[in-house]
């Protein structure tokens, strides 16, 4: 007999998909600034990106470009 919440841990991903904006563009990177505080350097997997893009960011990559919709940040 199988875990099943094993079974559903293995379906989340492992690392956190964050939104950011684009800030600066570097030659093989970009610096994402997080809502709230704190800032990521990533390389683009997309190609061309713009400064003021939103973006998703996961384990340093670009991996996506985000919804421009306000962000709510929520402390817990």
């Amino acid at each position: 007999m199988h875990n099943l919440f094993a079974q559903f841990r293995e379906l989340l991903p492992k690392t956190a998909l964050q939104v950011g904006e684009i800030t600066a563009i570097e030659t093989g990177s970009v610096l994402v600034t997080l809502p709230g505080s704190g800032s990521i350097r990533a390389r683009s997997a997309l190609g061309s990106v713009t400064v003021g893009q939103k973006v998703f960011v996961r384990d340093g990559v670009v991996e996506a470009l985000a919804p421009s919709l306000p962000i709510e940040v929520i402390d817990i």
